[in-house]
């Protein structure tokens, strides 16, 4: 690990000043993520600032009747907050199918939203990665793909996005609020949060240097059966191959987010539409537009048995 500068933020503003004025900083909270890959010196800041001492770790009620969970708030309180489970429950059981025990008492909801990929090659210093070394190439592109994106890829990458407790997010419309170096205060519709990889794969989300992610906020409860499955290699630890997020109603309709496919969490509103149709109906909307390789074209149909499965259950 490379030397690095540190300080304690005294104040919301204060850090995203910091961090504005020096483009080799980083922001650290839980550091589950930020750490690993410092070691590895695949991040290399010069300076971190410590957000822990900000107070953005509450989960309060709006207004409106949706709820407020604070940018620092750990993944295993968000998990048990009795209104989450309640209202929420996509939310606490994608959160619950994430990492370790360990982990989620130390990861928070805007690190979460902010992890980067997993993909060997980002992590491997030796191999050509655009999300690491920009220019350089995708190793992934000709090499072992079988974990890789099969749906808003680039030429530049195929990586997906980790998390599972973006793909709840999705699925239940959340909004990340910001506050930029200016003071100014910001909503990012979760749906536009992140970014497809284009070819500036290394450029993963719209927040601009210095921009704070202080919370999210989710709208007045949906209701319906609200499931997250998660497909992986190994019954815990381990990464989503598919995931489903679904939100569905009495009648069949409802709402579908899927994960380990692409290089963020993938919602296609059309797939909604197409829900109670069944899951084949759902999946050839999802897929419509899929640029797959021989290793990983399994996800599509994997997908479509999960969300049946997903489907089924909420049926009864």
């Amino acid at each position: 690990m490379r030397a690095f500068t540190y300080e304690r933020a005294s104040s919301v503003e204060a850090a995203a000043n910091a961090a504005s004025s020096n483009r080799q900083s980083k922001f650290i909270a839980g550091g589950t993520n930020l750490l690993d890959l410092m070691k590895l010196e695949i991040e290399t800041p010069t300076h971190l600032i410590d957000v822990n001492g900000l107070g953005l770790d509450t989960i309060e009620p709006t207004a409106e009747g949706g709820l407020r969970i604070g940018a620092l708030v750990r993944n295993t309180d968000l998990a048990a907050h009795e209104t989450v489970r309640r209202d929420y429950g996509l939310l606490s059981r994608a959160l619950v199918a994430g990492a370790s025990g360990q982990l989620r008492n130390v990861a928070t909801t805007a690190g979460n939203l902010l992890q980067r990929t997993r993909c060997p090659y980002f992590y491997d210093t030796n191999q050509p990665c655009n999300k690491r070394q920009p220019g350089s190439g995708c190793s992934a592109i000709g090499g072992f793909s079988r974990q890789h994106a099969v749906v808003g890829v680039s030429d530049a990458c195929i990586a997906t996005h980790p998390s599972d407790m973006a793909i709840a997010m999705r699925a239940l419309d959340a909004v990340v609020e910001t506050v930029k170096p200016d003071g100014s205060h910001h909503a990012i519709p979760i749906a536009d949060f992140h970014r497809l990889p284009g070819e500036t794969p290394h450029i993963e989300t719209v927040l601009e240097q210095g921009e704070l992610i202080t919370a999210v906020v989710l709208p007045p409860p949906v209701g319906g059966r609200q499931i997250y499955r998660k497909v992986r290699d190994r019954a815990s630890y381990a990464f989503a191959i598919v995931s489903v997020g679904a939100v569905i109603q009495l009648d069949g309709t409802g709402r579908v987010a899927v994960g380990g496919v692409a290089h963020k969490p993938w919602r296609v509103e059309g797939a909604d539409a197409e829900l109670s149709r069944g899951a084949r109906s759902a999946a050839s909307a999802l897929f419509a537009d899929a640029r797959p390789t021989e290793q990983n074209r399994f996800k599509i149909d994997l997908v479509e048995r999960t969300l049946g499965a997903v489907i089924a259950e909420a049926r009864g």
